[in-house]
């Protein structure tokens, strides 16, 4: 049995929340350089080497990609045969206060949907469990900005709608965000479970890195296709233009119900934020 303490959490978590909001994903990065190459708009063209450039500045400066450094949002795997010594919750959370504090990161969470007074400390995070098995602890924070996550959106879709109607819907939703969610976007998709499940899997179809598709031939024939389709749009980088308007499309599935047929699109920005350790 493993012994974890909560201030190896803590630590982790803290370095975690700046890493995330610091450093664009490597695979962004290079997909984001060979947008930059293909992109025919003159002025699409020009918003994505911006977009290299503010990712450049803000990893030697170690500053945030954008002002909106989100709601923390956590993916935990808790190995069986790791014995964590504390109130793991609480520790995640003090990780998020101390990387928010330490890394100058807005506070953007309020207490309450109504009264919408600001904690002013980033908390409380949101956090997905999910037990495996060995004698770790791997903690991913996805930091999700609400430009993006604005422009999200579910659907219980009934079976008859079938293939046609779920890309119906994920089209036109990413068509219906335009530039509001600072594209070019990547688009992850939960379809099946139940209504929180398919979008948990949207949430977590974000994680994908870049480039990589569905491993089941079906659903990466429609990722790809989806994928075409957004990009013939014409919204373009910032909404002004082209034909760069994803870089990815992302599918996760799950077993559903005889009679339903639950999709959820989760909008991530150019800069969709994700780090990661183990304990």
């Amino acid at each position: 049995m493993k012994e974890i303490s909560s201030c190896q959490v803590i630590e982790l978590v803290e370095k975690l929340c700046i890493d995330a909001n610091c450093y664009l994903n490597k695979d962004i990065e290079q997909e984001l350089s060979k947008r930059f190459d293909s992109e025919e708009s003159l002025l699409g063209k020009s918003v994505i080497g911006t977009i290299i450039e503010n990712a450049k500045i803000a990893r030697e400066e170690q500053i945030p990609i954008c002002q909106d450094t989100g709601m923390a949002v956590f993916f935990v795997e808790l190995g069986t045969n790791a014995h964590f010594t504390g109130n793991l919750e609480e520790a995640i959370n003090e990780g998020v206060r101390r990387g928010y504090k330490k890394g100058y990161l807005r506070n953007s969470v309020v207490r309450d949907p109504v009264d919408r007074v600001n904690t002013k400390d980033n908390t409380p995070a949101v956090i997905h469990y999910s037990i495996t098995s060995g004698d770790k602890i791997k903690i991913t924070i996805a930091p999700k900005g609400f430009g993006s996550e604005n422009m999200s959106a579910l659907a219980m879709l009934t079976p008859s709608d079938g293939i046609e109607g779920i890309k119906k819907f994920i089209v036109g939703t990413v068509s219906k965000a335009g530039g509001n969610p600072c594209p070019p976007v990547i688009v992850g998709v939960g379809i099946g479970g139940t209504m929180e499940k398919c979008a948990l899997l949207s949430k977590k179809a974000l994680l994908r890195p870049v480039g990589f598709f569905n491993e089941n031939e079906f659903w990466r024939g429609v990722e790809k296709e989806l994928l075409e389709k957004i990009n013939s749009l014409g919204i373009g980088p910032a909404g002004f233009g082209g034909k760069t308007t994803a870089l990815s499309v992302s599918i996760e599935t799950f077993p559903t119900h005889i009679a339903g047929l639950p999709v959820a699109v989760n909008i991530g920005c150019h800069a969709t934020r994700h780090a990661e350790g183990t304990l």
